[in-house]
């Protein structure tokens, strides 16, 4: 083969040391040259692995003898090994020539090669991809992109909490990342230094920006949506809807009167909220709570009956009396400033205070007018007193109730 003018004996005919450039079997010795072209170190060819040993792997690279990947393969690719078997074709990097002529491989190096492109490619076109961590040190965590390592400093990540702690070890910082994984963007490649460097907090702010895209896309008036509270303002809530934030503004938090947020909801409480507008211009979603839940006013003859002691929490104090908000429902009804204490009180604060919680015994229930009347002194336990009986105060009481809503 080495001597392409050598005898070959081809149908019985001797070609004896002639020029035998035009024969058909010139093309084919040429074709077997170029298939056993001997490898070069750095070169990534595709393999078939022809027999897996204890120690080692034979990869069949079309040279005229196998590849070997030895035993220090193994460790570097760790459970990606038992992935392979006989018959499976491989990328292989070749490394160099061994003392007995065997051409070293190693697997790793070519899916490293093959994931450093990836990486490439990744950050070319900006994508929005998932790694496990596999370890961490003081600045950050430590991601994989198949064989290759990336790094995801401390100010790029959102799984975290920022600390202004700077005693604080990796190890309380970043320990809970460990066997799950990330949603990462690649922000800075240097493969000579053999440098990756990734961001969670940019590849979250892209994703809750395409998931907002498509829910802004899919919501409609009156759809009915699970989410989280994630932020509380003076104004209102805002839930986190899979991606995209809407508000509930204080108003569509309950029926009844709220003052601040945190009397209805906390942050992290999962709910169920009403889609009341859906602005893709401005991209705003507005929600509401309230309207998943019957107006307590509508069912009140069903919920309450005259005679009944119920909780209240004292929310306003008036001249002529004292509001207090039922604790089951949150429906405010009017303690007449007579019905604070037998005795004789000039006004309410000599009696009660706003925020106290006191036992109440409903004296009226008037659902058409939305009023509720109720007595503290009614609902003392010594008191012995006809409830059933109308107050005497009662058409006064109803100009109070009036004025009140009216305030």
């Amino acid at each position: 083969m080495n001597d392409v003018r050598a005898t070959i004996i081809v149908d019985g005919d001797n070609w004896l040391n002639g020029d035998i450039s035009e024969h058909p079997m010139t093309a084919l010795l040429a074709e077997i040259e170029r298939s056993l072209q001997e490898p070069t170190s750095g070169e990534i060819r595709t393999g078939t692995i022809v027999e897996m040993r204890p120690n080692e792997v034979l990869v069949d690279i079309g040279f005229k003898s196998e590849g070997v990947v030895s035993g220090r393969e193994f460790e570097r690719l760790g459970d990606a090994l038992d992935m392979f078997n006989v018959g499976d074709e491989v990328p292989v990097y070749v490394m160099r020539e061994d003392r007995d002529g065997n051409v070293v491989l190693s697997i790793s190096r070519a899916l490293a090669e093959r994931d450093w492109e990836r990486a490439e490619e990744l950050m070319q076109n900006q994508q929005i991809f998932e790694c496990p961590v596999e370890s961490f040190n003081r600045g950050g965590v430590i991601v994989k992109l198949g064989q290759v390592r990336g790094f995801v400093p401390a100010s790029q990540l959102t799984s975290v909490a920022p600390t202004a702690n700077s005693d604080e070890s990796g190890e309380e910082r970043f320990s809970g990342l460990l066997g799950g994984s990330l949603m990462v963007k690649v922000i800075d490649i240097d493969r000579k230094r053999n440098r990756l460097i990734l961001s969670e907090r940019l590849a979250m702010r892209e994703w809750r920006r395409q998931q907002k895209e498509q829910l802004l896309d899919s919501l409609k008036e009156g759809d009915t949506i699970e989410g989280a509270i994630s932020s509380i303002a003076d104004f209102g809530a805002f839930v986190d809807l899979g991606g995209a934030d809407g508000l509930i503004h204080l108003s569509e938090l309950s029926w009844n009167r709220v003052n601040h947020p945190g009397e209805v909801v906390k942050v992290g409480e999962r709910i169920k909220v009403q889609v009341l507008s859906v602005d893709t211009d401005r991209r705003r979603i507005g929600l509401s709570l309230r309207r998943l839940t019957p107006q307590p006013w509508e069912v009140i003859d069903t919920t309450y009956e005259v005679g009944q002691v119920v909780q209240g929490r004292i929310t306003k104090l008036v001249n002529f009396g004292a509001f207090a908000r039922l604790v089951d429902t949150g429906i405010e009804g009017l303690i007449h400033i007579s019905e604070l204490s037998e005795r004789r009180v000039s006004h309410p604060k000599e009696v009660v205070s706003e925020g106290d919680v006191y036992d109440l015994r409903i004296i009226r229930i008037d659902g058409d007018k939305r009023r509720l009347g109720l007595s503290l002194k009614q609902a003392l336990p010594a008191q012995e007193v006809d409830w059933q009986i109308a107050p005497m105060m009662e058409g006064r009481e109803g100009q109070m109730l009036e004025l009140a809503a009216a305030d």
